[in-house]
Formats: C-alpha cells, structure tokens, sequence
C-alpha cells in the first residue's frame, strides 16, 4: 500500500494541515491495519527535516516537527514519524521522501514556474546559484515502488530520493521555462531580502484568509536561496533503485509535452 495523499501548499490554516496529514495519516494506519495490509510506504518530503540551512551533500536525518519550516513541512514530519512508529514485523512501514518532484502535468512547480516567468515575476534568488537535487516524476514513482519491493530492507527507514544530479537552480528554472516556451528569469534578488518579504507577505495572506499561493513565503525563499542536495548512496543500495531518466532527458519530455 502506498499512501501519497497529502495537503501541499505554501500557506494555509494549521488545523487543516493537521486534520489531514497527521490524523488523516493516523486514520490510514488504522485502516490499514485493520484490513490485514502487510507493507506500507509513507510517501514524505525532505522539508520534514530541513530547518532552513544549506544541505550538502546531506543524509536523510531524522524527521524534526519542532524544526521543519511551515505548516506542511511540521505536519509531514509528524506523519512520518507516526507511520514509521507503526512498523512491526507484521506491519511493516517505510518512508520514502522524494525531493522536489517534477515532469509533464505537474501544477505543483513546473506549472507555477512557466506562469510566473511567462508574467515577469520569476526572480532569482541570489543569482540563483545554490545547488539543488530535484527529482523527475518517473524516477520519483518507481523509488516509491521499490520501497514496497525491497521492504524488507526498507523497513522502519526513511530514505530520501532525487536523480542525484545538483544543479544551480537558475539552470534548472532555465529548463522549465525553455520547455514550456518562455523566456528564463534574468533578474536577481538578494535571498535575505526575499526570506524577510516573504514571511511578511505570508503573515498577511494568512491575515486576510486567503486561499491563492502568495507570490513569496519565507519557506520558499530558503528554498530557492540555499543548497539541498543528498548523499543517494544508501537510498539506491536498500532499494536497489537507480533512476532512469536524467534531468536532461526529463527537460527533453517536458519540452515534447508542451510541444503537443
């Protein structure tokens, strides 16, 4: 079994964000166990333990609610540490945490990316020269696949995923926005100055009970002004995975979508 169901967004009610990623996921695991379910992957996210610093280099760690940045990223980290508290011999559960997940179809970046640069409002941070892992979407699917395969090693693990393939993240936005036809951005920003606006911008979204992304949250300013690239020797060893498209390639499909 494979849970994927999550809340995802950059802002939002906290309550919601615990309704349904902590007791929806607590509510799953009974379900679950319930119907004489064997193997379960909690499909989490590297933000459950990132707390705002470069990661270079880095391995899983452990999930730290009190840590992650922002209402999805304290919720996951919830999530996984009660999925991976369930694991026995008899329900075995592992967390697998694909990184920065994108390819044809996706609304969540590549979409968000395109409207933004296509509307002149996709700055650089810094330059845009942190070095970031980023995972495409087929390589994401068959790791969580593999996690269920290989349980029996996996088991009580969590294992963070990605193509292994950092890359500055302007060169990485240059590719999406090639892909769906629009022009990269060229216009650069300090970090700390957007991680400053972002947290104002996300105080007043909240304020006002907004349900759209705001166009900055301080989360997303670390996230596009600081490095987070992982050691994938141990997740490719337990799940006997390697990845099958490169980020290049994936650029290629991405392109051939939006072609059609």
């Amino acid at each position: 079994m494979i849970h994927l169901a999550a809340k995802v967004s950059f802002t939002g009610r906290a309550a919601e964000f615990e309704r349904i990623n902590v007791e929806g996921t607590r509510l799953l695991l009974d379900a679950a166990r319930s119907a004489g379910v064997r193997d379960l992957v909690q499909v989490s996210s590297p933000s459950v333990a990132h707390s705002g610093t470069s990661l270079v280099g880095a391995p899983a760690g452990p999930a730290d609610p009190g840590r992650a940045r922002g209402h999805y990223a304290r919720t996951k980290a919830a999530a996984e540490l009660l999925a991976l508290g369930r694991s026995t011999p008899d329900f075995r559960v592992a967390a697998v945490r694909p990184h920065v997940v994108w390819g044809p179809g996706d609304t969540q970046l590549v979409e968000r990316v395109i409207a933004r640069a296509r509307a002149g409002r996709l700055p650089l941070l810094d330059g845009g020269a942190a070095l970031i892992d980023t995972t495409y979407v087929d390589n994401a699917a068959s790791a969580i696949v593999a996690g269920l395969d290989r349980m029996e090693q996996a088991q009580g693990q969590a294992l963070v995923v990605t193509n292994g393939e950092p890359r500055p993240i302007a060169e990485l936005l240059a590719g999406i926005c090639r892909a769906g036809g629009v022009e990269p951005p060229a216009w650069s920003v300090p970090g700390a100055l957007a991680r400053g606006a972002g947290a104002v911008i996300e105080r007043g979204w909240q304020a006002l009970g907004r349900a759209d992304e705001p166009p900055m949250t301080r989360f997303l300013a670390e996230q596009l002004s600081t490095a987070h690239w992982f050691d994938q020797r141990r997740t490719r060893s337990v799940l006997d995975w390697t990845p099958s498209v490169t980020i290049d390639d994936g650029f290629g499909q991405l392109a051939a979508h939006y072609a059609q």
